[in-house]
């Protein structure tokens, strides 16, 4: 039908018009691609258009114009351009036929169209209008899309400004609230500021109020303390200057006392007076002297001494000016005794002159009493023997004159000099203190350092060789300096080792072996810091002060402070045990057919002149218990028999007399003493005493 064959005419036109080519694709948008990119692109001639000039053309030309109806039907319905149903044909038409009804250009193959392919050639006109109205209705359409899209644009634009405004006032609120907060919080803050600064103001009010009270009350206390204090300061004061008064009166009480005990020991009873026994005046004596001594002693420990201890001083003093009366009463007494005995013996003699006729006859005067045992009692001395007393006096001369001999090295300013004296003095010093039990070898490496340095070969001291020739009096004062470390080391190392005497002893006995002059001035050393070593009580004399005389007894006195007595006692004990080490020990690799210099003779010397002597408070009992534990065993097995007996003396006779001037506080060294004698009495033997060298040590 016509109407049929119409619609497919304007269903192929649309299909071959520019919006029929277009290619739509569900996926565009997934694509990214623009949608109306081809509507808004420059129109151009299809690919077919060559054809569609070169087939449909032509034929329309030769074709005559449609009849009248088919004109009036389009003229009469020109609206139907308008309408979607009409299409007209298009050269797209062929597109889908050419190909299955190819063509020669030459026209030998003109086969007749199909009847779907005539109706869609159209007349020239007739598809102008076609595509005019298509290019129309396109333009129409894509002005009404861009003036849509404008629209909405502008729409889009108005929202966004909307948005923007209502974003910038919302903004706006928010910051107006947000300042409406930091201003309450700062209100608030401001305001709990001024309420903790009220509260804060008021606190303190308070607390200066109570601070003022507190100051008040402290500078009462103050007061009352600084009052306080400067009673105590003013007591003090009193206290030490009663103090000092009775320590100067307790000197002076002790300066007369040993002036007394001096005065007991110079009135000698004369060899007719031998009847009348004084010895109890001077034990008395050295008793009181003793207790006077002990309270002074007690005092440099404690500080000052206290009105009980200085009335004893002077009980004590009052006690020696009666006994001095009482000897000179009874030495009168004696003396008046004698005399009336003489006169009344010359009255007899006168009388048997007169009666006898011939020579004379001379009797002899009877024999003087005799003690227990034919032994004539006599009483302990308290001085020195004489010639004890010149063997010490020759030893200090010789310390004098070594010390004389050296003063140009030691007195020296130049640095030369200085350098050397220093040289020589650690050469000398240093092996001393080097000296242990660690080893014999060692030992012997020390020995023969001191020995070259003595010899006059240099040795090697702190990197430098040294030699006494460096100076002409480099050997005095080696030997004086060597002499003088021995004994030091005995003073310190010693008594707080005892154990070291030995290897000390035995290299100062080599020394003393080779060098007999090294160890006389080791004697002297030792009898200057420990007089007991002699033995050897000094004597207080007349005008003497009072450090000075401390000092002679082997006191350290700094400052006027004399050192204590358990310090004193430990000096003591440890030169007291060099020097038993010494008298007993030889050096093994000298020359053992010779004497000792210093035996063991000396030794037995020392025990029986401290045992004839009167004990001292607290000293003689430590130094006895020192030199036999150090060297008793040497003595037993040198003396036996005489060694025993000496040792029964000391505990029957010798042990009352330390016990009767020793205090309750000073028995410590007299109980020890005893029982370490009870003990070696009960085993008949003296340990040999710790640390004493073997020869094992030898081999070491």
């Amino acid at each position: 039908m016509p109407s049929e064959g119409r619609c497919w005419e304007t269903l192929e036109a649309l299909r071959s018009s520019e919006k029929g080519r277009l290619c739509y694709h569900r996926d565009w948008l997934l694509r990214g691609e623009d949608v109306l990119e081809e509507c808004m692109s420059i129109p151009k001639l299809s690919s077919y258009s060559g054809w569609v000039v070169d087939h449909v053309l032509p034929h329309t030309q030769e074709n005559p114009p449609p009849s009248e109806t088919e004109t009036s039907s389009f003229s009469s319905s020109p609206s139907a351009l308008d309408q979607p149903s009409f299409v007209p044909p298009s050269p797209v038409g062929s597109i889908a036929f050419s190909p299955a009804s190819p063509a020669t250009p030459d026209g030998t193959k003109d086969r007749p169209e199909s009847q779907h392919a005539e109706p869609m050639v159209l007349q020239s006109s007739r598809g102008i209008r076609v595509e005019g109205c298509i290019r129309m209705y396109e333009l129409v359409h894509r002005m009404k899309g861009t003036e849509g899209l404008r629209q909405w644009q502008e729409e889009q634009e108005k929202k966004v400004r909307a948005l923007s405004e209502m974003a910038c006032e919302q903004l706006k609120r928010f910051d107006e609230r947000k300042e409406l907060k930091h201003h309450k919080e700062f209100q608030d803050l401001q305001e709990v500021m001024e309420k903790s600064s009220r509260e804060a103001l008021g606190h303190q009010e308070k607390l200066k109020a109570e601070h003022r009270h507190r100051a008040k009350i402290l500078n009462l206390k103050l007061r009352e303390a600084e009052q306080q204090r400067l009673r105590q300061v003013e007591l003090a004061r009193l206290r030490k200057e009663e103090g000092q008064v009775r320590l100067r009166g307790l000197y002076a009480l002790q300066e007369e006392m040993l002036h007394l005990n001096q005065q007991l020991d110079s009135s000698d009873q004369p060899r007719d007076l031998l009847k009348v026994d004084l010895s109890a005046f001077r034990t008395r004596g050295n008793q009181l002297c003793g207790l006077i001594s002990g309270i002074i002693r007690a005092t440099s420990e404690n500080g000052f001494p206290s009105a009980e201890e200085h009335a004893a001083a002077e009980r004590a003093l009052q006690e020696m000016r009666d006994l001095l009366v009482n000897l000179q009463q009874e030495i009168a007494r004696a003396s008046e005794d004698k005399r009336r005995q003489d006169e009344e013996e010359a009255q007899v003699k006168r009388q048997e002159s007169q009666m006898q006729q011939g020579p004379e006859v001379h009797k002899e005067s009877p024999a003087p009493s005799q003690g227990p045992g034919g032994k004539q009692k006599e009483d302990l001395q308290v001085k020195v023997q004489d010639s004890t007393m010149q063997w010490y006096q020759q030893l200090q001369e010789a310390s004098c004159q070594c010390v004389l001999a050296c003063e140009g090295l030691t007195s020296s300013q130049d640095s030369q000099t200085k350098k050397i004296k220093m040289d020589l003095q650690k050469a000398a010093t240093i092996p001393v203190s080097q000296i242990s039990t660690i080893a014999g070898s060692k030992l012997k490496e020390i020995f023969d350092k001191i020995h070259s340095l003595l010899s006059g070969k240099p040795v090697q001291s702190g990197g430098r060789s040294v030699s006494v020739t460096l100076n002409p009096q480099g050997l005095d004062f080696v030997q004086y300096k060597l002499a003088e470390k021995f004994v030091k080391q005995g003073e310190e190392e010693v008594a707080s080792h005892h154990e070291a005497a030995f290897p000390i002893a035995v290299v100062a006995s080599g020394i003393w072996e080779l060098h007999p002059r090294v160890g006389d001035l080791i004697l002297a050393h030792l009898h200057k810091k420990c007089p007991y070593s002699v033995p050897f009580y000094p004597a207080f004399k007349e005008g003497m002060a009072l450090e000075d005389y401390q000092r002679m007894l082997g006191y350290q006195v700094k400052d006027s402070k004399v050192e204590q007595q358990d310090n004193f006692l430990k000096r003591m004990s440890g030169m007291i045990r060099l020097y038993a080490a010494i008298i007993q020990l030889r050096w093994p690799y000298g020359k053992q057919q010779e004497i000792h210099p210093h035996g063991l003779n000396h030794g037995w010397r020392w025990l029986a002149q401290i045992l004839n002597m009167e004990p001292l408070s607290d000293v003689t009992a430590t130094l006895l218990f020192d030199f036999l534990e150090v060297c008793g065993n040497a003595l037993m097995k040198q003396y036996q028999a005489q060694f025993w007996k000496m040792i029964l003396l000391i505990r029957e006779d010798y042990f009352p007399r330390i016990e009767a001037i020793t205090s309750s506080g000073q028995m410590g060294s007299f109980i020890r003493l005893k029982q370490f004698l009870e003990k070696c009495l009960q085993r008949k033997e003296i340990p040999v005493p710790k640390g004493f060298l073997t020869s094992s040590f030898w081999r070491s």
